[in-house]
């Protein structure tokens, strides 16, 4: 204990070990999906499902524990959601690229990452963000994450209105209840659970509503009432031992292709992925970390170079394993609101990570029905910081208002942030507060709206 107390500073952050582990544990169970999601969509590029699901592994290990040891924060790393069906759909299937010359891409995105990361470049533009847009950041990314909780779990679903609650009556006509129907009203009971949870402050509240949750499909598994349909989407609940085993990574180790390095069309790739990684990763600290209440009082976060540099590192060190662009996940809101202040916190998710590879039949039967009451509750705690904003001056409030919408609309957290810093330099130089415009954020509003020109 008193090694970990060294390493992790624990009292100083006032945590202990048990709320450490708790938030790992915690962090891991709401980010466990990726294990799945991530091989489903690259293997669609013609990549080895089995090889990308150890890389993807082995990637989240390697990264966190960096960020953990580089930081002493408790972020955690994992190939992003966005950047996978970037890579897969549309520079793969899309524009022709082979997967190999799509990781060179990503490859060399991290290595940039780590120049600019060693050059301040990442941390300058950190600081640049006002504070009202920083809380706007982390309540954005509250109401995104919840989206994608209630779309994880169908209760959101696709129609003529781009999206409408999930039909139970319709699900029962077509005969689908028993498959998709009862996982709807799971998640739905699952939300209302972690409530309860939170609201009676039970320690380990989110946690416990992801595993209560999953028992209650697997209950409703063995009773008959929940009945697995792959075609559906709607699979067994319960661990398939009978895939037990390591899959070899050898299929995707080492195999970038840099024979189109200096075609226009890589680097616009390149940018692509550089972007989207880099305002990604900027929002989820901003955002986590305003939550957390680790900013300072300029808006800074202490030791940010670390953390951006653990993030490019794996980026890279991902790319030579074979997945896609690796990131820090804004599940790790989830962490935070257990209790999670330290590098500990990453710790134990990395070694989830790790065990993932030993136990994989175990994490990839937790539902993506069980972890949405998770993301639902842990984006009303991030909705919180809209307390925070300054609505008196509407050359901020506007700003952090459209940054907010942009994140679930647009279905990106580099998109609120793009139209957050660009609609804030417009309407500071129309009301004529030119002042509080740094030169960064004039720079930022040029390149995010080239950006919308060129990619």
């Amino acid at each position: 204990m008193n090694f970990l107390e060294k390493v992790f500073h624990l009292k100083e952050r006032g945590t202990d070990v048990k709320t450490e582990i708790l938030a790992g544990v915690t962090t891991f169970m709401t980010m466990a999906y990726i294990l799945a999601v991530n091989p489903n969509i690259l293997s669609e590029s013609g990549m080895d499902r089995g090889a990308v699901f150890t890389a993807t592994a082995l990637a989240s290990f390697l990264a966190t524990c960096l960020m953990a040891l580089l930081s002493n924060y408790p972020f955690v790393l994992a190939p992003g959601m966005g950047l996978n069906a970037y890579f897969a759909y549309t520079v793969v299937l899309g524009m022709g690229y082979t997967w190999h010359m799509a990781l060179a891409a990503v490859f060399i995105e991290g290595i940039i990452f780590i120049i600019l990361s060693l050059t301040k470049v990442r941390e300058a533009i950190f600081n640049a963000i006002p504070m009202n847009l920083k809380h706007a950041v982390s309540v954005g990314i509250g109401l995104f994450i919840a989206f994608i909780g209630l779309q994880n779990a169908k209760i959101v679903v696709d129609s003529s209105t781009l999206v409408t609650v999930f039909s139970f009556k319709g699900s029962v006509d077509a005969g689908t209840f028993r498959s998709v129907g009862i996982t709807v009203l799971l998640a739905l009971i699952g939300i209302l659970i972690t409530a309860i949870l939170v609201v009676k402050k039970v320690k380990g509240n989110i946690l416990w509503g992801i595993l209560i949750t999953w028992a209650l499909g697997i209950i409703c598994q063995l009773t008959g009432l929940y009945v697995p349909n792959p075609e559906l989407g709607a699979f067994s609940l319960l661990p398939d031992f009978s895939s037990w085993g390591v899959p070899s990574l050898m299929p995707t180790f080492m195999k970038m292709d840099f024979t189109k390095v200096l075609s226009f069309d890589f680097a616009i790739i390149m940018f692509a992925f550089l972007f989207v990684d880099m305002f990604d990763t900027l929002g989820t600290l901003i955002g986590v970390a305003s939550k957390a209440d680790m900013l300072d009082k300029e808006g800074k976060l202490p030791r940010i170079r670390g953390a951006l540099m653990a993030d490019a590192v794996g980026t890279s060190a991902g790319a030579i394993l074979g997945t896609s662009t690796v990131t820090t996940f804004v599940e790790s809101a989830s962490g935070v609101a257990e209790g999670g202040r330290t590098g500990l916190t990453g710790i134990v998710s990395a070694i989830l990570f790790g065990l993932s590879l030993l136990l994989s039949p175990i994490f990839l039967a937790i539902p993506s029905f069980a972890t949405a009451p998770a993301l639902v509750i842990v984006g009303f705690l991030m909705l919180t910081s809209v307390t925070k904003i300054n609505f008196t001056d509407y050359t901020e409030a506007i700003p952090a208002f459209i940054a907010i919408i942009a994140m679930p609309f647009m279905y990106s957290i580099s998109e609120g942030i793009a139209m957050g810093v660009i609609s804030y330099v417009v309407l500071k130089l129309a009301s004529g507060k030119a002042k509080d415009i740094t030169v960064l954020m004039y720079v930022l509003a040029v390149l995010f709206i080239l950006k919308y020109i060129v990619i």
